[in-house]
């Protein structure tokens, strides 16, 4: 069955665009029916006026209701089934993919959308207020953002792509509608790219060119979760708090990305970046935390946003092997050897949750304290730790490559452990 789209405006040839493109092949096809009506024709003076000027005084003119009056009787009188007027004004509620899926599903239902196109200063209240009241009518006003346009026409062409190309057969791949921007994962979509393999110095990513799917496919999740931390906070507060689990052996190469990612965050920045990258090769690969996810000493704990590992954590249940540090912190001491957080997820309380986690844990295996090694100049490390309880209780010295670094050594009693 199939549903139709009403559209009036005083500006018709506007809509024009919806001949071209999927849409246009869509109504080709029969897949959707779409009319564009001009709304002077339901005028019934010769200037074909369809506004006034507003009561109670104000800049602007109002469009007028009995002329919309005219129109929409006619235009919805062409359905049977359940009718939607949708009027575009800055002042709806946000457009967004949900709101086009549910549209999409009115059609594919042999619903009808009208699309009343307002221009000046909107138009008359009670118009909405009518139909809204009227038997299988639904009235909603939508924004597409945060901005004034001079009229509902270019919303009305984004509102009928963003819900034609959800009906079924009108795109030819419909599992392009899985993974795209604001789907149903709720995230934006990973970077995309095509042939040639390199292009004024850029190259494809490795891991495109794989052949391994699963790896492409943990990629993609991450370069999703990435755009979106960096580019629309809202969307990832929308997932809520931050999952925190026990690592497993096929999470080694996302650990490793993380920890690539994240271990000159607490480095001095005079660090020079090969001794960074040679640490990091040497310490923090996908082997070592293979190897570290064998050792029954080591527990790594991972954080998880939309399914996507964003930071971990290391507990290390042995006593220290520097003797100065044993003395320091006793021998019943854990370490927690790494924690470690993607900066677009600073402030997102994941961290706070790792180290909890991580505490809980140590204190289940009976270990009456915690400590940790935290570089003197990364202070907002160290101020971190002191909101988890954690005290400073001497120094030690820590080698990244030619260099020697200084450490503050903290520790955090464990109760009831």
């Amino acid at each position: 069955m199939n549903g139709r789209i009403d559209i009036v405006s005083i500006f018709p040839d506007y809509l024009a665009p919806l001949s071209l493109s999927l849409v246009g092949k869509a109504r080709e096809q029969g897949l959707l029916t779409i009319d564009v009506h001009d709304l002077r024709r339901w005028t019934q003076d010769r200037h074909r006026t369809v506004d006034d000027t507003p009561f109670g005084g104000g800049a602007g003119m109002v469009m007028r209701a009995d002329v919309w009056g005219q129109a929409l009787d006619e235009v919805l009188a062409r359905s049977d089934g359940a009718r939607t007027v949708l009027v575009p004004t800055h002042a709806g509620e946000p457009f967004t993919q949900s709101v086009a899926e549910e549209l999409a599903l009115l059609l594919s239902a042999g619903g009808e959308l009208a699309i009343a196109c307002g221009r000046y200063e909107g138009i008359d209240a009670r118009v909405g207020e009518y139909y809204n009241a009227q038997p299988e009518v639904t009235v909603r006003e939508v924004s597409i953002g945060d901005y004034v346009l001079g009229g509902g026409e270019a919303a009305a062409l984004v509102i009928t792509e963003a819900v034609a190309r959800l009906l079924p057969g009108v795109l030819g791949n419909p599992d392009s509608l899985v993974e795209e921007s604001h789907g149903s994962a709720g995230l934006l979509e990973y970077p995309v790219y095509t042939k040639p393999q390199v292009w004024r110095g850029l190259r494809v990513p490795e891991v495109l060119l794989s052949g391994d799917h699963s790896r492409i496919a943990r990629w993609r999740r991450r370069r999703s979760v990435d755009r979106t931390a960096q580019r629309r906070q809202d969307l990832i507060a929308a997932h809520g708090s931050a999952h925190i689990r026990t690592a497993r052996s096929a999470d080694a190469e996302a650990v490793a990305e993380v920890a690539a990612r994240t271990f000159a965050l607490a480095c001095p920045p005079e660090m020079p970046a090969g001794d960074v990258e040679a640490f990091v090769q040497k310490n923090l690969g996908a082997d070592s935390f293979r190897r570290y996810l064998r050792d029954r000493r080591r527990h790594v704990l991972v954080a998880e946003v939309a399914d996507a590992i964003v930071g971990y954590t290391m507990l290390v249940r042995q006593e220290a092997e520097d003797a100065h540090v044993r003395e320091l912190v006793g021998a019943a001491s854990a370490e927690l050897s790494k924690c470690y957080v993607l900066a677009d997820f600073h402030g997102h309380a994941v961290a706070a949750a790792l180290v909890h986690q991580t505490l809980e844990l140590a204190r289940k295996y009976g270990h009456e304290s915690v400590w940790l090694g935290v570089n003197q100049a990364n202070e907002r490390a160290q101020r971190f730790y002191r909101k988890q309880g954690f005290t400073r209780a001497g120094e030690r010295t820590f080698a990244v490559g030619n260099r020697t670094e200084h450490d503050y050594v903290m520790t955090r009693t464990l109760q009831g452990a």
